[in-house]
C-alpha cells in the first residue's frame, strides 16, 4: 500500500469513527454495532502504529488515553470563568428579575438544568481541540486536555460548518448513574472506599495523572456556553442550538421563557422530574438571553449580573446523634455508622447514617449528643452532612476516633493517601475472617448455595471453619446436628461446596479476595497470566503489564503471596481440587456478535448462567438502558423505571424463549 492510499485509508476510518461516536454518545442512535466498531479501531491503531506520521493528536484513537503520568499545567482563562449567585427561593429570583429588567426591560431567559459535575473549558482552533482547562481559581485552571479527549460525547474535530475560527465553549463533566455504580462496587468489591457522590466522583476522575484510567471511568460532558469573536448570534439560546449541529452533547431540556411566571414553572417540574434523570441536577441555572444584554448587565467581581443559579433543596432531616457504631470489613478497613433517633426522610425511617472516616467526623466537629442533618440526596445510604449548632447542648465532648479494633483490640492504621483505618489482623480478627468466607461463597464469586451469613457465622464459632480452605473438609456428619440445619441441609451444603471445584479460575482468583482485585480485574489476570503459579511468580513489572493492573494493584498482588498463610492457603485449595488454571474455553458461537444486552427481572434460572450464554454466543454484557441497546431480556417483575426507559427510547424486548431461538436460529 502507498503512502498516500495509507493516509486516505487513514482518514477514511478516522471520518467513520468519529461519525460512529456522534451517532452513539450525542444523538443515541448508532448505525454500526460495537464489534464493527471496534474492529475499526484496531485497523485505525495499527495504520497509525505502522506509520507515525500519519498520527494526529485528535485521531479517534487517542480516546483510550496513555499511561504516561505527567503533573497539570496551570493555564490562564482567556475569559474569567465566574461562579454565578445563588437563589433558594421564588423571593430571590423575583429581585433578580426586578435588577435585571431595571436596564433590560423586555429580557428573555434561557433556562436550564444546572448539573452536578465540575466545571470545564475547551478550546477549538479551525475546528480541532486543542486545549482543556478546569475553572481552578476562575483565572487559571489545570490543563486536562489528555484525559477529556477520553470522554467521548466531547468531539475532537467538529461537524458541518460556520463556527468560529477560534472560539471556547463551557460545559460541565459528569459521571452518570450507571457509571457511578458501576465504579462504586468495583471500589467496595478491592475494599476501596467508595466516592461519596458523583459529583465528587467526576471531580476526582478529571484530575488522575493517568489517561487511561479516566478512559475507563464512563465520563460524560454537556456543554452549555459559547464564548469567542463573531458567534452565529446574538441568542445565547440560539448559539447552544447551534453547537449540536457542530456536535457537541447539549441538554435537550433547554427552554426559552419571556417571563418569570414560566421560569418558575420550569423550576417545579424538574425539581421532581429531575429524579429520573440518568445523572444528577442541583438546581436550574436562569441566564438573560440576548448576548449584548448580558454585556449591558455586566459583572460583579465574582459573579455575572446576568445570571443566577436557583439551588434545589436536598432532602435533609434534622435528628439526635445517640452513638456512633465501628463496622469491619473482610479487607480490615473500619467505617463509622451513626445511630439516630429515627426520622422521616425521602419517604423511609432513618435510624442509621453513614459518617465516611475520621476525617468527615473532624470536619463536621460531631459530638454524640448533637442534632446533626442527614441528607439523602441522590444517594441510598443516606449520610451525616452537618450538624445543627443552635441546638448543641453544653458539655459535650468532642468526638475521639477509636484508636483500636473494636473486635480484635489491634491497634489500627491508617496508610498513607487511605481515607479509613485498617485492622491490620487479618489473620485474627473476626469480622475480617467471616467476611473472607461470605466473599468466597458468594454468587459472583464460587457460588456456594445454602451457605448464609448466619450458617457461616455458625461455622467459624464452633470452631469447624477459620480459613476458605476449611470449607472443604466439611462432612455431612460434621455439620447436620448444628443449631438450624440437620441432615437435607447438611447434605445440600456439601454438595453445593463440592460443585464449586468446578468454578473457573478467573472466579476463583477473585474469590480468595485479594485486596484491590475486583471481579473485572481477576478476569483480565487469569486470562493474561493463565495459573495462579504464574501471578505467584510474576515479578511487579510483568504484573502492570497485565490491562487493569496498575501499580497499586500489582503491589497487592505481591504483598499477598508474599504472606506464607496465603501461600498455605492456595496449596490447600489445589489439594482440594480447586481450579488454579485458566482453561480454554471454545466460543459456542458468534450468533450474537455485534448485539448488546441487559438482563432485567427474575427468571427460573440464574442470571448469571444468561450472562455467560449471551457471552459464549459472542454477545456483550453492557451496565445500562440506552437508545443503542439491541436488546433487552425481560424477566418476572422487571422493574417499572426500567420498563418506562426502554419504552421511551424504543429498545427492543425479548424472553428468555426469544433469546433461546437467537441462539438457535
Amino acid at each position: 500500500m502507498t503512502t498516500e492510499n495509507t493516509a486516505s485509508k487513514a482518514q477514511k476510518l478516522r471520518s467513520l469513527l468519529e461519525q460512529a461516536n456522534y451517532e452513539y454518545y450525542v444523538l443515541n442512535n448508532p448505525s454500526i454495532s460495537d464489534y464493527e466498531y471496534d474492529m475499526h479501531m484496531k485497523e485505525l491503531q495499527e495504520l497509525e502504529r505502522q506509520h507515525p506520521e500519519l498520527q494526529d493528536p485528535n485521531s479517534p484513537t487517542q480516546r483510550v488515553g496513555n499511561d504516561i503520568n505527567q503533573a497539570f499545567e496551570q493555564v490562564e482563562h482567556r475569559y474569567p470563568m465566574l461562579s454565578l449567585s445563588n437563589a433558594y427561593s421564588f423571593e430571590e429570583l423575583a429581585d433578580f428579575d426586578t435588577k435585571v429588567r431595571k436596564v433590560v426591560p423586555n429580557a428573555k431567559y434561557s433556562c436550564e438544568l444546572k448539573f452536578d459535575g465540575t466545571a470545564i473549558g475547551i478550546t477549538y482552533v479551525d475546528g480541532n481541540l486543542v486545549r482543556a482547562v478546569t475553572r481552578g481559581d476562575g483565572v487559571k485552571g489545570d490543563d486536562v486536555t489528555a484525559n477529556v479527549k477520553t470522554i467521548k460525547s466531547v468531539p475532537l474535530k467538529l461537524r458541518g460548518e460556520g463556527y468560529p475560527q477560534e472560539f471556547e465553549v463551557r460545559g460541565e463533566i459528569i459521571l452518570p448513574h450507571a457509571s457511578f455504580d458501576r465504579m462504586n462496587s468495583e471500589r467496595e468489591e478491592i475494599g476501596e472506599q467508595p466516592f461519596a457522590n458523583p459529583r465528587n466522583a467526576a471531580a476526582g476522575t478529571l484530575k488522575l495523572q493517568n489517561s487511561s484510567v479516566v478512559a475507563k471511568r464512563g465520563l460524560d460532558c454537556f456543554l452549555y456556553f459559547l464564548l469567542g469573536e463573531a458567534l452565529p448570534s446574538d441568542s445565547h439560546y440560539q448559539n447552544i442550538q447551534q453547537l449540536c449541529s457542530w456536535g457537541f452533547k447539549v441538554s435537550e431540556h433547554m427552554r426559552l421563557c419571556s417571563s418569570m411566571a414560566e421560569v418558575e414553572d420550569f423550576i417545579r417540574y424538574w425539581d421532581k422530574e429531575r429524579e429520573k434523570l440518568p445523572y444528577d441536577t442541583d438546581g436550574a441555572v436562569i441566564k438573560v438571553d440576548s448576548l449584548s444584554d448580558q454585556e449591558d448587565l455586566g459583572f460583579t467581581a465574582k459573579s455575572p449580573k446576568w445570571a443566577i443559579a436557583y439551588k434545589f433543596k436536598a432532602e435533609q432531616a434534622s435528628t439526635k446523634l445517640l452513638s456512633v457504631d465501628f463496622q469491619v470489613g473482610r479487607t480490615g478497613a473500619i467505617t463509622p455508622v451513626a445511630n439516630l433517633e429515627p426520622v422521616q426522610l425521602a419517604g423511609t425511617t432513618v435510624k442509621r447514617a453513614s459518617l465516611h472516616n475520621a476525617d468527615q467526623i473532624e470536619l463536621l466537629d460531631l459530638r454524640v449528643g448533637d442534632y446533626v442533618l442527614v441528607e439523602k440526596g441522590g444517594e441510598i445510604i443516606p449520610k451525616v452532612v452537618g450538624v445543627d449548632l443552635d441546638k448543641r447542648a453544653e458539655g459535650l465532648s468532642p468526638f475521639r476516633y477509636i484508636t483500636h479494633c473494636p473486635e480484635c483490640g489491634t491497634e489500627l492504621v491508617r496508610e498513607e493517601g487511605e481515607a479509613k483505618h485498617f485492622c491490620p489482623n487479618d489473620a485474627g480478627c473476626p469480622p475480617q475472617i467471616i467476611g473472607r468466607i461470605e466473599h468466597y461463597i458468594s454468587r459472583k464469586a464460587m457460588n456456594i448455595e445454602g451457605l448464609g451469613s448466619e450458617t457461616v457465622e455458625l461455622f467459624y464459632r464452633t470452631g469447624l471453619v477459620s480459613d476458605i480452605s476449611d470449607l472443604y473438609t466439611l462432612t455431612v456428619d460434621k455439620i447436620k446436628d448444628l443449631e438450624r440445619l440437620g441432615t437435607k441441609s447438611a447434605e445440600n451444603i456439601v454438595k453445593s461446596i463440592e460443585s464449586s471445584k468446578q468454578v473457573g479460575f478467573e472466579r476463583v482468583l477473585y474469590a480468595i479476595g485479594i485486596r484491590y482485585i475486583g471481579e473485572v480485574t481477576a478476569k483480565k489476570l487469569a486470562a493474561h497470566m493463565k495459573s495462579i503459579d504464574a501471578i505467584i511468580a510474576a515479578s511487579y513489572d510483568e504484573l502492570v503489564q497485565v490491562e487493569e493492573v496498575g501499580a497499586k494493584i500489582a503491589g497487592s498482588i505481591k504483598y499477598h503471596f508474599s504472606e506464607p498463610k496465603n501461600l498455605e492457603q492456595v496449596k490447600r485449595l489445589r489439594e482440594f481440587g480447586v481450579q488454579m488454571e485458566q482453561k480454554e474455553v471454545e466460543r459456542a458461537s458468534d450468533k450474537l456478535k455485534g448485539f448488546t444486552f441487559v438482563i432485567s427481572g427474575t427468571f427460573d434460572i440464574p442470571r448469571d448462567d444468561i450472562k455467560r450464554m449471551i457471552e459464549d454466543n459472542g454477545g456483550k454484557m453492557v451496565s445500562s438502558i440506552s437508545g443503542n441497546l439491541s436488546y433487552l431480556v425481560v424477566g418476572e417483575n422487571m422493574g417499572p423505571s426500567k420498563l418506562e426507559k426502554a419504552n421511551k427510547l424504543g429498545v427492543k424486548m425479548i424472553n428468555l424463549e426469544e433469546l433461546y431461538t437467537l441462539i438457535n436460529r
